[in-house]
């Protein structure tokens, strides 16, 4: 079986839709496995800022964290067998804890002796 990467969980963004990666990458956030990173190159990293956006405001509100955010120019071959520059985005989202207003647990009190 082939190991994960060092920093959890990739999940790479191309021509699905939007909400197709939203929900993987939530989905493995609350899994707990730790953070995922959202990858993308050319057209895609729009919409790659818009997964990690969608799942901090809308599904995680007040429990991901976003960052570092690293670019990038990767060298490919394109379909005419020419090397290519083409842009790359890395986004971390990590999960910090529960939902805001979600009780918290009780402070531990004094033992009582009975």
């Amino acid at each position: 079986m082939a190991e994960r990467p060092p920093d959890g969980p990739v999940v790479f963004i191309g021509q699905k839709p939007t909400m197709t990666y939203v929900f993987q990458v939530v989905t493995q956030l609350n899994a707990g496995i730790g953070p995922v990173l959202v990858k993308a190159r050319g057209n895609a990293i729009a919409k790659a800022v818009d997964v990690a956006e969608v799942v901090r405001r809308r599904f995680l509100e007040g429990q991901v964290d976003i960052g570092p955010i690293s670019i990038d120019t990767e060298r490919l071959v394109n379909r005419e067998g020419r090397d290519a520059n083409v842009s790359s985005i890395a986004i971390r989202l990590t999960k910090t804890g529960s939902a805001p207003g979600a009780p918290e647990a009780p402070a531990p009190g004094p033992e009582r002796a009975g």
